[in-house]
């Protein structure tokens, strides 16, 4: 998919245009081989600078071409599967070029969708350093929203894991803390790519510009702390809940260990009494009484045994 906008008058948003412009803004998602031949024989643009991104498993750099510079971060990718959000990163192609700036990625992102539905006041697309400083302002923000939701998560799995004796929360946890894993590669990935354009070697900074590099070098710096207690957090919730939840089933089991002992005393009572034997007492088949009596001894001898128990902390 192709998308095309481009600032008109200076206007605070962008318009969508139907085709590409000097000083325009192309966003290409998800391309397929035409569309990516076509901005590359169109654009004159280097062809692995529109390749590069769609791999999953690049890493966050800067590569210069004499046709432009290409800035690949990783940005905060969340999707839903089996009902539970997925916390994963997905790099992101910044180009730079003389007449044009283009942003590739292999899915839709939500970093993108904020500047498409004007939700980024005073962008402008042919305003290229400052676009691209924008873009990265807002990925930091980003990971620092979605650390704090992989917070929540993290502490309603806990409160389920009080009372738990199966391991579902506790692989909820595991995947939590590989998504915090995640985050934390990519943002000190990020930093990295950050502290080059910091330089100004790559692409030129104004004085606004290289503040607001400043200001986005530290949203990223705290995301990677904010990912570091996270994930230090868990890490240690999850060895003490392991324990918690072996400790929980024992209790099960020592509960039901006392239950079958209580209920074994009547049952081999009975069963001794089942077997045709000789009454105790003298007691005969004339003896209106004799049932009773011998069911309420096995109920008070299971009673002083359910006390004992109970003082032992057995139930």
């Amino acid at each position: 998919m192709i998308e095309i906008y481009k600032t008109i008058n200076n206007e605070p948003y962008p318009c969508k245009m139907e085709n590409i412009e000097k000083g325009c803004w192309i966003n290409i998602v998800s391309p397929t081989e035409e569309e990516i031949n076509y901005i590359e024989s169109s654009l004159n643009v280097y062809p692995n600078f529109l390749r590069d991104p769609l791999d999953e498993e690049e890493k966050p750099r800067i590569d210069v071409e004499d046709n432009g510079t290409l800035v690949i971060v990783d940005v905060p990718y969340i999707y839903e599967e089996n009902n539970n959000l997925k916390f994963e990163t997905l790099p992101l192609g910044i180009l730079i070029m003389d007449d044009y700036f283009l942003t590739i990625c292999s899915k839709e992102t939500f970093v993108i969708e904020n500047f498409k539905n004007r939700r980024v006041k005073d962008f402008y697309t042919f305003k290229k350093t400052r676009f691209t400083l924008q873009i990265l302002f807002m990925i930091a923000k980003d990971f620092l929203k979605y650390l704090r939701h992989i917070d929540k998560k993290s502490d309603e799995a806990e409160k389920s894991l009080h009372k738990s004796m199966r391991n579902k929360e506790l692989i909820k946890l595991m995947e939590l803390e590989k998504s915090l894993v995640f985050f934390t590669t990519s943002l000190k990935s990020n930093e990295i790519v950050m502290e080059k354009l910091l330089k100004g070697k790559y692409i030129k900074l104004y004085e606004e510009d290289q503040d607001l590099l400043e200001d986005v070098i530290i949203e990223n710096r705290q995301a990677i702390e904010m990912a570091n207690i996270y994930s230090s957090i868990l890490s240690g919730m999850m060895d003490a809940f392991a324990s918690i939840i072996s400790n929980n089933q024992n209790v099960v089991m020592k509960f039901l260990t006392s239950v079958t002992i209580v209920m074994a005393i009547p049952t081999m009572i009975a069963s001794f009494f089942g077997m045709n034997v000789q009454m105790p007492f003298g007691w005969n088949g004339d003896a209106p009484h004799a049932f009773w009596i011998i069911m309420g001894v096995s109920a008070a001898i299971s009673v002083v045994t359910t006390l004992i128990l109970y003082k032992r902390d057995m139930f």
